[in-house]
């Protein structure tokens, strides 16, 4: 046990962390190792590989990823907005040269020095964001806002020419949090939620994978080809025939013909085997998370770290809601995954930078350490 008397980093962390955020971020770490073991050998079978081959990966991402959320959630405020710039700076080099160089998969190119670049945009995008609108509604004589304005199509531009539109909702929707958290006018607010209807509407129009996508959601025998519901329909099944309680550990049957069982519908894995009651339950620690997060947001005095808790804890919370929804059937497919639960290791990574960034913001500090910008 540290002692409050002692004065090392590590006591001053532990002593000044939100330890019930932290320990449920880490408990759902554990429970995405569990479920990896659960959804992930049949996937590894059938590209013959080793039953628990992606097993072991997410182990050794799981360490790496536990590192480093703890050493950036040392930071303080000033050095999170330092690495976020970094970070940013090195993933928008990345996304432009999978660009030209990456890897086409499924029609998108998205992947480079095998690493999806746009997973780590995200939580280096929605700091400086916050960083902007904290400045712009703040301080009169910086151009904050106008620097946020010009932040969003700078990133999701590169997003749309892969193309990830999953991503690049994501990223337009935390960034229109923070501008409606910014106090700006109603009349912008409305003008932004026009633009981004107009935005679906031209990507139905001009995108036949976004359009094909919608229509299967929509009305599976509406267009040629629109039928292909195979994942989302297993999906559906798998919650069905687990019921509340499910079949038991290892004892589903339909991860055997789920391509993504792994991933993107890991969700749907754990209704057949452990039942609806723990998606509930997992449903709960991730609502936990968010609204106790946002909480603490609300009682910063710190105008930076009360913007970037919550942009982070929106990114978090709208990407987990996206997941469940798609497993469910209540939205067309997007290819994002659950949180810390399904496999990969940019996933994995970029969330556990996240998740240091929203503790370090979200630590105790003493009145005189809560204003570290006012030297700068």
């Amino acid at each position: 046990m540290v002692s409050r008397a002692e004065r090392s980093p590590f006591a001053d962390w532990w002593w000044t962390v939100d330890r019930w955020l932290l320990a449920s971020i880490s408990s759902l770490m554990v429970i995405g190792l569990v479920l990896t073991m659960a959804g992930s050998p049949p996937v590894a079978e059938r590209l013959g590989l080793s039953a628990f081959h992606f097993v072991n990966r997410q182990i050794w991402y799981l360490l790496g990823a536990g590192a480093l959320m703890l050493i950036i959630s040392l930071l303080n405020p000033r050095w999170v907005r330092r690495v976020a710039l970094g970070m940013y700076l090195g993933s928008m080099g990345l996304v432009i040269l999978a660009l030209m160089y990456g890897v086409e998969v499924k029609g998108a190119r998205r992947w480079i020095f095998g690493i999806q670049p746009s997973e780590f945009v995200k939580p280096a995008f929605v700091i400086l964001a916050a960083w902007a609108f904290s400045e712009g509604a703040k301080r009169r004589d910086v151009p904050g806002t106008t620097l946020a304005f010009l932040l969003l199509p700078t990133t999701i531009l590169p997003l749309i020419l892969q193309p990830d539109f999953g991503q690049t909702m994501l990223v337009s929707m935390v960034w229109a949090g923070l501008f409606f958290m910014a106090g700006l006018h109603l009349f912008w607010v409305a003008g932004i939620g026009g633009i981004g209807v107009v935005g679906v509407l031209a990507a139905y129009q001009f995108v036949p994978h976004v359009r094909m996508r919608i229509e299967k959601f929509i009305d599976p025998g509406s267009s040629p080809g629109a039928s292909d519901t195979f994942q989302v329909d297993t999906a559906m099944e798998s919650f069905i025939s687990g019921g509340w309680f499910g079949k038991g550990p290892g004892e589903g049957t339909f991860k055997r013909i789920l391509p993504d069982s792994h991933t993107d519908f890991i969700f749907a894995v754990t209704g057949e085997e452990f039942g609806v009651l723990a998606c509930i339950f997992i449903l709960s620690i991730f609502a936990f998370v968010v609204l106790r997060g946002l909480f603490g947001a609300a009682r910063n005095e710190d105008s930076f770290c009360r913007f970037a808790a919550a942009g982070i804890l929106m990114l978090f919370g709208i990407q987990s809601a996206i997941n469940m929804a798609v497993n469910l059937h209540l939205m067309p497919a997007k290819g994002m995954t659950l949180p810390f639960i399904s496999y990969g290791g940019s996933s994995l990574i970029s969330l556990s930078i996240a998740m240091g960034f929203l503790v370090a913001v979200t630590r105790r500090r003493p009145r005189s350490q809560i204003s570290d910008r006012l030297g700068e």
